[in-house]
């Protein structure tokens, strides 16, 4: 079998001359080809603008491409691991991946931030205690989908949800929800990534005319299902999952995504939000940072920046405890990633425990329309 890493071309993010002596070392897992490239290129993107000193200590960046492959996954954080010595992970940008790599993380004790959505606590699985997660958590993905579906009075929904852990996750945190507030599901189908055509999944997911359809997937395969279901002349509506909240994602979908609705962060239309809106101002200056160097805006970009956040307010604490290099030192980074609180991120604010490792609550999270290819605000939580 090819082995696919491009790991090997290595990016650093600093002066080449201070490598070398470079003093924490952030080691990068993500997508930036294969399926799943919409969501990695622009996470690998975001590093790019990452602080090159924090508290006074150089900060070295390896950045390794997985292909959207879990098997590459795994090689490369353990690369990162025993070659690079990384003192904190960033990625994978997959849920599969994520899954893939926890036993590595956790034998490593390494603190990663994962780049994708996911049960991510430390009080029923010591493996977990190092991981952390960048966007939200499936359930509250789902508590602004259910939300959403009951103002609109929509009562039955077929889900056409991608073959692997994420498309899982967001089946199992909607259904919960759903049967709660007496949502009838009708069916649950399921394809994969690859797959360049969905015509009997489509077909199932519309008998008995749901109201709705929810699609669960993420990058540009979540627009298969999308425009399928308007070629057959499905006239319900429309909700795709957070993890297709990107431009790639609307240039694939073109016309066929009008009118139809998305899960995401709120920094994707974070202009239209009022004014006092938590985590607005640092929205809008990530936004400016970003689009003046890569052009749209991304929410999967924000998630590598807010990473990069987390990290730079935990990296003094920890340097308290011991040196970057040490065990002593992730250990120390690892518990001062857990104690952040009330930190503003692009779109979000974190607040994380032992028992809460992702830290958004529903502010994080809105619903937006897609009106003439662009985003529009359709509804966000209570903030007062």
């Amino acid at each position: 079998m090819k082995q696919v890493i491009v790991g090997i071309s290595m990016v650093t993010v600093i002066v080449a001359a201070a490598v070398a002596q470079a003093d924490i070392t952030i080691g990068v897992n993500v997508s930036s080809t294969g399926p799943a490239a919409s969501l990695g290129m622009p996470e690998k993107n975001a590093v790019t603008l990452g602080p090159t000193v924090i508290a006074g200590q150089k900060v070295h960046y390896v950045i390794y491409d997985d292909a959207t492959d879990t098997t590459n996954a795994v090689q490369n954080v353990k690369r990162l691991v025993s070659e690079a010595k990384a003192d904190v992970l960033i990625g994978p940008s997959t849920s599969p991946a994520s899954k893939a790599v926890t036993d590595t993380v956790a034998e490593a004790k390494t603190p990663m931030i994962q780049l994708a959505p996911g049960i991510a606590t430390s009080s029923d699985d010591p493996k977990r205690r190092w991981i952390f997660n960048a966007p939200p958590a499936d359930s509250v993905y789902a508590d602004a989908l259910i939300r959403h579906m009951v103002k609109k009075g929509v009562k039955t929904v077929s889900v056409i949800a991608v073959d692997d852990a994420y498309g899982e996750n967001c089946t199992v945190a909607y259904r919960k929800l759903a049967d709660q507030k007496g949502i009838k599901t009708l069916t649950v189908e399921k394809y994969k990534r690859v797959d360049t055509s969905v015509t009997a999944q489509v077909l199932k997911a519309m008998q008995g005319n749901p109201d709705a359809v929810y699609i669960a997937s993420s990058g540009t395969p979540g627009a298969l299902p999308h425009v399928a279901l308007i070629e057959r002349g499905y006239k319900g509506k429309i909700y795709q999952s957070g993890g297709s909240a990107n431009s790639e994602f609307l240039r694939v979908g073109g016309k066929a995504l009008e009118g139809s609705f998305m899960l995401g962060s709120p920094l994707l239309a974070a202009e239209q939000f009022p004014d006092g809106y938590p985590a607005k101002k640092e929205s809008l200056e990530f936004v400016k940072v970003y689009e003046a160097k890569f052009g749209a805006r991304n929410f999967f970009a924000s998630l590598s920046w807010n990473a990069l956040k987390i990290i730079e307010a935990a990296v003094p604490k920890a340097l308290k405890v011991a040196k970057p290099g040490t065990e002593q030192f992730r250990v120390a980074l690892r518990d001062a990633i857990e104690g952040t609180k009330g930190l503003k991120g692009a779109g979000t604010v974190f607040t994380m425990s032992k028992t809460d490792h992702t830290g958004i609550n529903q502010l994080g999270m809105c619903v937006l329309k897609v009106e003439n290819g662009k985003w529009k605000l359709e509804d966000h939580a209570d903030y007062k």
